[in-house]
């Protein structure tokens, strides 16, 4: 199968242009896998709103490249919004980043993304590390639907609840979970959704330590029992009718 015709990637036409906003996919643990397109547009963007400058500020240092930082995370993100819809019509260039992967995706973004479609201001993906597509694409679990959730709530009682509800979906159900629950999550899918539901947990994805536990909920939660549970881990449980 022949590719496609490339389109013109010269670096004029690839740079920040004024007015824009790039929402940018940064690697969410190795760092070849940003791509030439994300760092020209860091390297000319007027701006870089991020999670946390101090983790931006080292990728960018580990990059070379010295940008000013506009803080743009949860605690602030409505305000942040409209601060960065002024620099946005003023013809400022604004690059979207995350702590890791894509902005927007379980991350901050939305509130920025949204500002400016409702003000016809030009929004551009920078596609790139997206930890979700990694797992799904390399867990065996079926990818032709999916539920992305995000994370779900910390109390017990919200988590059983959802998982109940989502009992008999007829796709795979998809998340995101911290280190400090992800055993704890583990259990209650057992407990609830059945030892033989199959599951994939993955964690430190494109990392030195990166680890998938692919099977039956009872034996992932004792495989997992094993491991450091450093690092934030993606979730992915397969519809009940679903072998491995």
């Amino acid at each position: 199968m022949s590719l496609p015709a490339p389109d013109d990637d010269s670096a004029a036409r690839l740079a920040a242009r004024p007015g824009h906003l790039y929402v940018v996919a940064t690697p969410i643990g190795n760092l070849a896998d940003l791509s030439e397109r994300a760092r020209l547009v860091l390297s000319t963007a007027d701006l870089v709103a991020c999670e946390d400058t101090r983790t931006t500020g080292a990728l960018l240092t580990r990059l070379g490249l010295h940008r000013p930082l506009f803080p743009y995370h949860d605690h602030n993100e409505t305000a942040a919004a409209e601060q960065l819809l002024a620099r946005l019509r003023e013809g400022k260039s604004v690059a979207l980043v995350s702590d890791a992967g894509t902005p927007a995706i379980s991350d901050p973004g939305f509130r920025a993304v949204r500002a400016c479609r409702r003000a016809g201001l030009p929004v551009v993906p920078i596609p790139g590390a997206c930890a979700l597509a990694a797992v799904l694409s390399a867990s065996g679990l079926p990818s032709d639907g999916f539920l992305f959730v995000g994370f779900l709530p910390p109390k017990t009682s919200a988590r059983v609840a959802f998982l109940e509800k989502y009992r008999n979906f007829d796709y795979t159900l998809a998340f995101y979970e911290s280190c400090h629950r992800i055993d704890k999550f583990a259990a209650e899918i057992v407990a609830t959704l059945g030892p033989d539901r199959v599951v994939c947990l993955a964690k430190e994805v494109t990392k030195l330590h990166e680890t998938f536990l692919v099977g039956p909920a009872a034996e992932v939660e004792q495989r997992l029992a094993k491991l450091s549970l450093k690092g934030e881990f993606v979730v992915l449980i397969a519809p009940a009718d679903f072998v491995l």
